[in-house]
């Protein structure tokens, strides 16, 4: 009480109104109000954060698995080749942020198999080499990533690609490249028979269903090139490939052409980036509405309190005076109501892989079948950004609900609130 004490008098009537009444069944009432409103505060708060945070997981999961054959960034040469990756990439790797890189070939071809026709896009790698850029060797369902040997014409499917194609460990299939060749009966397209000697699945259907790898020696013959396209580069944080990518540009020599996952992926990311704005302004809703009920509760504060309003005019005290003794009680119940949903938000962001399994138990139900989706849990990635975010939102929302009933405080006559006392 000592602190309280000290502080301003507008300060300790605002703290006191903010306190349960106990003088009168309308004082409980109004208080009971209040504690609605922080209610009300909280639970917008609170799911704001796990929302955001469980998108951020499935966000994370997706990426993660794109990520598993992608790389963070892509280095071309504009002439085309790229004879002398080994001296780029030592260039690379004196960005700290660069942890590896490997060369690839990449073209697009048909695979055909009886008659079945799928395209695929087609990545000639050094296998000894790629797990410095992907983990797609330890997601070999079948086979081994090794048989990708120099002129062994061994291919290595996605899992999805694989059986669209009917084909298993061993069999052959035939690529169809674009790039034709000059016959006696005129332009046919190029053909070469490749060995199924691995399946893998990432995880993420559009590279289990369209992507293959071959020995970068075997993709350099089919593209007729005697070098690598370019440089793929893995780097420690994902999220700033955008920057890595444009000090890599500044910093390594010649005529390339940087590509980093977000613009690679751009539809995917743009498309995930606008739903998690969409998703923050309809649940922002969820607050504004409890701030809607800071607003009448303050409202019916201010009129059963005209009284005491009247005498502390009538003792001095300033229009400005009044309205900060009523902005004190709507933002005492805004931080408390923020600072309680950003505890119960995070708690349950945190505890979600605990909390999920447990109502799944207690309800009989399923909610992320292993048999239909490939992510059987619900993920969760909590982003401090996101929550100092929401505080900051729901404290703003909270303040602005107080500036009316405020003012309409500030605006009561003495004589007319006294004139039936």
């Amino acid at each position: 009480m000592s602190i309280i004490h000290k502080l301003p008098y507008e300060w300790q009537v605002g703290l006191r109104y903010t306190r349960a009444g106990k003088s009168s069944g309308r004082s409980s009432f109004i208080s009971f109000i209040s504690l609605i409103s922080v209610a009300g505060i909280a639970l917008g708060v609170a799911a704001l954060i796990i929302v955001l945070s469980v998108m951020n997981g499935f966000q994370k999961q997706v990426t993660d698995r794109m990520l598993s054959v992608l790389a963070h960034i892509e280095v071309f040469d504009a002439s085309g080749s790229m004879p002398d990756w080994q001296a780029r990439a030592k260039e690379a790797a004196q960005n700290p942020a660069v942890l590896g890189s490997a060369p690839f070939v990449e073209t697009q071809g048909l695979l055909v198999r009886d008659g079945i026709m799928r395209p695929s896009i087609v990545r000639g790698v050094l296998p000894g080499v790629e797990d410095n850029v992907s983990t797609v060797a330890k997601q070999i369902r079948a086979g081994s990533f090794d048989a990708l040997k120099p002129g062994s014409f061994n291919i290595v499917l996605g899992y999805a690609l694989a059986r669209a194609l009917g084909v298993g460990m061993g069999d052959k299939v035939t690529m169809v490249l674009a790039q034709g060749q000059v016959t006696p009966a005129g332009m046919v397209p190029r053909t070469r028979s490749f060995t199924v000697a691995g399946i893998f699945e990432a995880g993420h259907f559009d590279f289990d269903a369209a992507l293959s790898f071959v020995h970068i020696e075997d993709a350099q013959r089919l593209e007729r090139q005697g070098a690598p396209s370019g440089l793929r580069l893995r780097i420690a944080n994902m999220r700033e490939a955008p920057q890595v990518a444009a000090e890599l540009k500044a910093s390594m020599k010649g005529d390339l052409v940087m590509r980093d996952w977000p613009k690679l992926n751009a539809n995917w990311y743009a498309a995930v980036q606008t739903e998690k704005k969409m998703m923050f302004i309809i649940l922002t809703l969820i607050i504004a509405v409890a701030a809607f009920n800071l607003v009448s509760s303050l409202v019916m504060t201010v009129t059963e309190k005209q009284a005491d309003i009247a005498i502390l005019r009538t003792l001095g005290a300033s229009p400005g005076s009044i309205m900060k003794i009523f902005m004190v009680q709507g933002a005492v119940v805004g931080v408390l109501g923020t600072l309680a949903g950003v505890a119960m938000g995070v708690g349950v962001s945190k505890n979600i892989g605990v909390i999920v399994p447990f109502i799944e138990r207690l309800l009989g139900v399923e909610f992320l079948s292993k048999d239909i989706y490939l992510i059987s849990t619900v993920p969760s990635e909590l982003y401090t950004p996101d929550v100092v975010t929401i505080g900051i939102v729901s404290v703003v929302l909270a303040f602005a609900a107080t500036i009316y009933p405020s003012w309409a405080a500030s605006r009561v006559k003495p004589a007319e609130a006294l004139r039936y006392e």
